[in-house]
């Protein structure tokens, strides 16, 4: 695994409750409470689900591009073409696919 996946990686799993497990595509799967918040194909490919009105607003915004096989779904794909400089990018669109599927604090009863 290149240094880019390696540091990729290694922030998302920092992060309470994420996993990661072989992609049934290839990859490395992340994933947070057993709900898959997206994957990695290879040195060059991210996949990550959200709504439709965030996977609009990133592809109108050049923040994603729409997902490579099913472009009219809420999946979005970002290309690592630049290598380390695109770390930052990859990792604030699992910190955005993270916040949607971590547990509300105020939904916690205690």
């Amino acid at each position: 695994m290149s240094n880019i996946l390696e540091s990729i990686k290694k922030q998302i799993l920092s992060w309470p409750n994420v996993t990661a497990e072989p992609h049934k595509f290839g990859g490395v799967e992340f994933r947070l409470n057993k709900r898959e918040m997206g994957h990695i194909h290879g040195e060059s490919l991210v996949d990550l689900p959200f709504p439709m009105n965030i996977r609009n607003e990133l592809v109108s915004s050049g923040r994603a591009s729409p997902h490579h096989v099913l472009p009219q779904s809420g999946w979005v794909s970002y290309w690592i073409n630049k290598g380390e400089e695109d770390t930052p990018a990859v990792v604030e669109l699992f910190r955005m696919r993270y916040e949607q599927l971590k547990p509300r604090q105020h939904l916690i009863q205690k």
